[in-house]
């Protein structure tokens, strides 16, 4: 019998931990607790999710870090990406949106720890944007290449 194929997969930026999910994610969401925010050093946490037994690690495994009792926090030793979520006691498993190879594929449906939105959070998307090789040279955008794991294995 031919080995299930993963729905999507993700990992960290260095390439050490790489993971699969073998069932469709669901419920995505943005988290604005404090601790989201922390974790992730961001206005907010994108997150996503299976039940435990779809997500499979492929390279590695992440660190854990308690952030409370209920809760186990997921990262790459190696260069600290945020990768999962999960409350201690419940059969499911959030990954980090951003850690997804396509993250795009992912609209979040509802936010959460709205209490500690962030006041710049509301005024986001009427900022003015620009391209990075706008104010970059040639010289300076060879510099910028990126380092980081492919997003594919």
């Amino acid at each position: 019998m031919p080995e299930p194929k993963p729905v999507m997969t993700g990992g960290c930026q260095c390439g050490a931990v790489r993971y699969a999910l073998m069932s469709e994610p669901t419920h995505a969401s943005i988290c604005h607790c404090r601790m989201c925010q922390k974790a992730f050093g961001s206005y907010f946490a994108p997150l996503t999710g299976v039940p435990r037994a779809d997500l499979v690690w492929t390279r590695g495994e992440p660190g854990i870090f308690k952030s409370s009792e209920a809760v186990e926090r997921g990262f790459c030793r190696d260069c600290g990406t945020p990768l999962t979520f999960s409350y201690v006691e419940r059969d499911r498993i959030t990954v980090s949106i951003g850690s997804l190879d396509e993250p795009g594929r992912i609209m979040p449906e509802i936010q959460y720890g709205i209490e500690s939105r962030l006041p710049a959070f509301e005024r986001l998307h009427t900022l003015p944007g620009q391209r990075t090789e706008d104010d970059a040279s040639p010289e300076e955008l060879r510099k910028m290449a990126s380092r980081q794991h492919p997003d594919h294995d």
